[in-house]
């Protein structure tokens, strides 16, 4: 810690030194003139006197300038050594004295900025290393700056990672890995562990780290959670199934006993009525079969929606026009075209689309709302095309938009909850979206987007 002894006044010191020089100036040369020397050397030396006693005086006045000069200096380099703890006693009552107050206030705030600091990077580091997510670090020139320690278990046998070749380590490990680290996005991909097939997700970000850049990898053990998923899918998809198969197989078991029962009572009539018992059983058992048949023609139609969904095939995108798509639309599902349709052509698989689309619509008329009020709109936004379909129904409460677009999930009495499921699998297949929203007034909105350019598009799933 700095100490400077109690001083004057700085601003007080310069007048006082400034009015003491001018005063010696002005008594040296009257007296000077009063013994009548008019030596051109005698007014030198007096010359070169007076300066040097301002230089001396100088030097006196600004002595605590300098010292708090050398001692700002030396807080500086301890600042950037990391050191704030470099404080300066404060013995002044004048502007040095509240530059040192100002300094010790920066320290101070440096100080408790430091340790908060401090504690988000224990805090961050514990986190990191304890997390089951792998995360790797890599510079721009490819060596890795950064691993916790699911990273080191995973890529390294547990041994510390930084520092290391990236492309090295990645060539070490399985191909799977390889091909997705390339492939510079979000990748879900599958790998041999110990005998057992594991699941990683791998996800990847480009930052500036220090002005430099840097590669983030995130890889994330998936396999435990895609199989809870996978079961509980396949529990829904046998509670459906059994289900709708009951509720038709009940129906035909009973109606095939009726009508065993209506031939043996007529096999048993008198000879008399045999023959009216004959006709009215006959009628009875054709409305048995036809009922029978009804309801396997629902299950065939049931099994053949499922089929549908599981076999999508990869779309065959080409340009297609928007009016003579939505006339087509307009005549399937009655619908009030909202805006003048896009003149830029669309790229997609016309079928596709065309079958989602009708789905939407279906869904908006069943909702609730009137008929006429069902509106379709098409509009280009942000580099993609957009395709709304809106109704003036209920809407849905905030658990239901949640499972909305789940398969096989329906709240109605007689649906298979395909509808949307179907429509999102296309778009996604398409590599657009789609998004369900609740208006202002009531109803529903569904927004398919698009790209609005030729794109690749992702392998059917």
């Amino acid at each position: 810690m700095s100490t400077l002894r109690p001083l004057h006044s700085l601003e007080l010191r310069l007048v006082v030194l400034v009015l003491a020089l001018m005063g010696l100036a002005a008594a040296a040369a009257f007296a000077l003139t009063r013994a009548a020397v008019h030596s051109p050397a005698a007014f030198t030396v007096l010359g070169v006197a007076f300066v040097l006693l301002a230089w001396w005086g100088a030097r006196r006045a600004l002595r605590p300038v300098r010292r708090l000069l050398r001692a700002l200096g030396g807080a500086v380099a301890s600042y950037r050594d990391g050191d704030f703890s470099f404080s300066l006693r404060i013995d002044r009552d004048d502007l040095l004295g509240q530059l040192q107050g100002a300094h010790n206030e920066l320290g101070r705030a440096l100080r408790e900025q430091r340790a908060a600091l401090v504690q988000r990077e224990l805090l961050l580091d514990t986190v990191t290393q304890n997390s089951p997510v792998a995360l790797v670090l890599v510079d721009a020139h490819q060596h890795i700056a950064y691993a916790n320690l699911a990273a080191r278990h995973l890529l390294g046998q547990g041994r510390s990672l930084t520092g290391q070749d990236f492309t090295a380590l990645l060539a070490a490990n399985p191909a799977p890995l390889r091909a997705a680290a390339a492939a510079g996005a979000d990748t879900l991909f599958s790998v041999e562990l110990e005998g057992e097939e594991e699941t990683f997700h791998l996800s990847q970000r480009s930052f500036r780290l220090q002005g430099l850049a840097h590669r983030l990898y995130l890889l994330k053990r998936l396999t435990r959670e895609l199989s809870r998923q996978e079961v509980a899918t396949w529990k829904k998809l046998i509670r459906v199934l059994s289900h709708e198969l009951n509720n038709s197989l009940a129906p035909i078991a009973s109606m095939a006993h009726s009508g065993g029962e209506m031939l043996r009572r007529s096999e048993h009539a008198e000879p008399a009525e045999h023959t009216e018992c004959a006709q009215a059983a006959a009628a009875d058992v054709q409305r048995v079969f036809a009922a029978i048949g009804e309801r396997a023609q629902y299950l065939h139609q049931f099994i053949a929606g499922y089929a549908a969904f599981a076999k999508l095939p990869a779309p065959r995108p080409q340009r297609v026009g928007w009016a003579q798509l939505l006339d087509d639309l307009m005549r399937q599902q009655p619908c009030r075209i909202a805006g003048p349709p896009l003149s830029e052509p669309g790229w997609f698989d016309r079928a596709q689309l065309e079958q989602a689309l009708i789905n939407l619509l279906k869904n908006a008329h069943e909702a609730g709302g009137p008929g006429a009020d069902v509106e379709l709109a098409v509009f280009a936004a942000g580099g993609e095309q957009h395709i709304e379909v809106r109704d003036r129904g209920p809407g849905m409460s905030e658990a239901v938009l949640a499972q909305a677009l789940l398969p096989f999930y329906s709240t109605k009495r007689h649906g298979t909850g395909l509808g949307l499921a179907l429509a999102r699998e296309i778009a996604e297949a398409h590599g657009g979206r789609i998004r369900l929203a609740n208006r202002e007034g009531g109803g529903l909105c569904v927004t398919l987007v698009l790209p609005a350019v030729a794109a690749p598009v992702p392998a059917a799933r």
